[in-house]
């Protein structure tokens, strides 16, 4: 059974994804298991504003967010600081990293946009990938990836391809959401204020364009885990996916990692985790890979 765990999920860095930095406003660093090693995340939504509600989200919407613009040459500012603090091993040196080896505090993996909501729901969206893009280029980040963490509802607007299409010329990967195989599951985890046919048609049609990661959180729903015939339906959805021309390049099967808001969302344990990660394997021929 095939499962990467490079960095430990115990390592206070691993468990604490907090977008807030220092003095930082959009750009925030996590050590990411997924991304294996150092992410700095653009929080595109330090104004809390989503189209899922769900029931595994840490984000504490009932605070108000800081700011409710992203103002581009702020966020450029602090990714370039960011790279230089890293680079110069700052970063290291702060409590929450200093247990981490050198070589994974210095070697930024990704830039992923990924913060406090949706990130495809900023009007702006193509111009923030560009901001990042240049960033990018004049770091001489050549195997940095650009990576859009989404939970796919934006994914058919005309300024949000276009930024895919920047983020394609720029080592971009794209991580749709897929948490359920039907619509009534998807509103029970998701909660969210757009259809789930609208999902699956929109990760299909990003598929068709380049390759994609699917992320899916497996939970238990007031004691339960998935229901096998809920995973049947997702495991079909992907394979409707991949018939249809999508290209899937591996799918991220996790779990609940910090304190959820609503406390019947509860976490499956690794072996619980190991046995989706598994079905899905075998039901569909992907690549799956599990993150307890």
């Amino acid at each position: 059974m095939q499962k990467l765990i490079h960095i430990n999920p115990g390592l206070a860095a691993v468990r604490d994804h907090s977008r807030q930095f220092a003095d930082f406003t959009f750009v925030y660093p996590v050590i990411s298991r997924r991304s294996r090693g150092l992410s700095l995340g653009i929080n595109l939504n330090p104004d809390k504003v989503c189209n899922f509600d769900c029931v595994y989200c840490e984000v504490d919407r009932r605070i108000p967010g800081k700011v409710s613009r992203v103002d581009l040459n702020q966020m450029r500012d602090e990714l370039a600081a960011m790279i230089h603090f890293v680079r110069d091993g700052g970063l290291a040196k702060e409590p929450k990293f200093d247990e981490l080896p050198s070589f994974i505090t210095r070697n930024v993996k990704d830039i992923a946009f990924s913060g406090d909501g949706e990130p495809t729901l900023i009007r702006n969206f193509a111009e923030c990938v560009e901001a990042v893009a240049e960033v990018k280029r004049r770091e001489q980040l050549i195997k940095t990836k650009i990576v859009l963490v989404t939970d796919a509802a934006g994914l058919d607007q005309a300024g949000v391809k276009r930024g895919l299409e920047i983020m394609d010329a720029n080592n971009g990967e794209v991580w749709a959401k897929l948490d359920a195989g039907t619509e009534t599951y998807f509103q029970l985890v998701n909660r969210a204020n757009v259809r789930f046919d609208r999902i699956l048609k929109n990760i299909w049609q990003a598929a068709c364009a380049r390759p994609v990661v699917i992320q899916s959180l497996f939970l238990k729903v007031h004691g339960e885990s998935v229901p096998a015939g809920e995973l049947d339906a997702y495991c079909e959805r992907l394979k409707e996916i991949t018939r249809a021309g999508g290209r899937i390049k591996e799918v991220h099967a996790y779990t609940v990692a910090r304190p959820t808001p609503e406390p019947f969302a509860t976490k499956l344990n690794a072996d619980e985790l190991d046995a989706v990660a598994e079905l899905i394997r075998q039901r569909t021929g992907l690549t799956v890979l599990a993150f307890d």
